[in-house]
């Protein structure tokens, strides 16, 4: 049979075709869940910039220089490792292989 399988229109062998349809729809699939990954990523660090600059701004500190910063210093050892956290969670997103 001239021309592929049963009147196939595109020649060739339709396993052929059919694994080359594969292989495209996987590197696909692989290019969407990386832009996914790297959106996360970006998203997660943003969060975290955004959530640290909040919660300080709502610090309302008093008092002498020495007061204000041990107030300061005071508030981010609680945020600092939530931050981390969110940090860490973009990095994972970033570095991941697929």
């Amino acid at each position: 049979m001239e021309g592929g399988f049963g009147g196939f229109p595109f020649g060739g062998d339709p396993e052929d075709l059919m694994r080359s349809l594969r292989e495209f729809a996987e590197q696909q699939a692989e290019s969407v869940q990386e832009a996914q990954r790297e959106q996360f990523a970006t998203l997660t660090l943003n969060t975290a910039v955004e959530l640290t600059s909040a919660a300080l701004s709502q610090v309302q500190v008093t008092g002498a220089a020495d007061e204000q910063s041990i107030a300061l210093r005071d508030a981010m050892r609680v945020l600092f490792p939530e931050a981390v956290a969110l940090v860490s969670a973009a990095r994972q997103g970033f570095m991941r292989e697929g």
